[in-house]
């Protein structure tokens, strides 16, 4: 992975671009890791989505995971030809389609789970797990985002 270029030392002291660094960094390894199950950052998300919400409606997942609806029709089309999800007529409102993980779905968020498991080890490689522990904490607090996702 290329090494981002050096910044001015003013801009390089502010936590906000650190932070930026880190999370491209992080996201970097991801990516990478997920390529090599075929499947792109976003795929991961709106499967790993239904995964935890599923069955689900199309329009409420988008909105889960803040994707436009015309790129979550791509992404769906996308998880439905490789056999990760079901969508179906929504059997509460035929209106609206219902998205639902396949078993092959499962089996691959098991193994991007994983895999993206090993990329973030990788990129806190440099903590000792004390400090892994504290800096996910911290992390947590700044971001604004809790277990069960954004606090109010």
């Amino acid at each position: 992975m290329a090494t981002t270029p050096p910044a001015p030392r003013t801009i390089r002291t502010l936590p906000s671009w650190l932070l930026g660094r880190a999370a491209a960094r992080g996201r970097g390894l991801v990516a990478e890791a997920l390529a090599r199950e075929g499947l792109k950052m976003w795929h991961h998300v709106v499967l790993s989505a239904v995964a935890d919400l599923g069955p689900v409606a199309q329009a409420e997942l988008g909105r889960s995971v803040s994707l436009d609806p015309k790129d979550m029709v791509g992404v769906i089309n996308d998880l439905q030809a490789g056999g990760f999800v079901d969508r179906a007529p929504d059997p509460t409102d035929r209106r609206k389609n219902a998205i639902t993980i396949t078993p092959e779905g499962k089996r691959l968020v098991a193994r991007c789970a994983e895999a993206a498991a090993h990329a973030n080890d990788a990129l806190l490689a440099p903590l000792a797990a004390a400090e892994r522990e504290r800096f996910l904490e911290m992390l947590t607090r700044i971001s604004g985002v809790g277990d069960d996702g954004p606090e109010s």
